[in-house]
């Protein structure tokens, strides 16, 4: 496979964990921010912390995520396991769009969702991941 795959899936695998770091604080910091007893100083601090954790970290790892992940994919060949791993990852695409949704609104100072609710959103990726994990490591074979 070469040199090349070798530093695209150290990339990958860095990318990765950069993306799920951002996609599990993410909604944590909307828990704290949605309290009612949240000052309009304290709000201001959310709203710039999630800003940035979304477009400077989330963003740019999610699209790297994608780039390298589909050289992976061409190189390596595509497989059953590998095709249920990509819809994965595509739902782990769309929670990330809703987090951008949920930020806009919090950032305008619409806050429609509780505190509760963000909490548990915040397990979703984590349990993607813990299949996306089981199709990586155990390659079963799936036609």
């Amino acid at each position: 496979m070469g040199n090349i795959y070798l530093w695209v899936k150290v990339l990958h695998v860095s990318f990765v964990v950069a993306w799920m770091a951002g996609l599990l604080y993410l909604p944590r910091i909307f828990v704290y921010h949605s309290m009612n007893n949240v000052t309009k100083e304290t709000s201001e601090v959310f709203k710039v912390m999630e800003r940035r954790l979304y477009l400077y970290i989330m963003h740019p790892s999610a699209i790297l995520v994608w780039m390298s992940g589909l050289y992976l994919a061409h190189v390596l060949g595509i497989y059953g396991w590998l095709i249920i791993k990509f819809i994965l990852v595509i739902l782990l695409t769309l929670y990330h769009i809703n987090l951008g949704r949920h930020l806009k609104d919090l950032v305008g100072d619409i806050n429609v969702r509780s505190s509760k609710f963000f909490r548990l959103i915040n397990e979703i990726p984590f349990l993607i991941l813990f299949f996306i994990l089981i199709l990586v490591i155990i390659k079963p074979e799936i036609n």
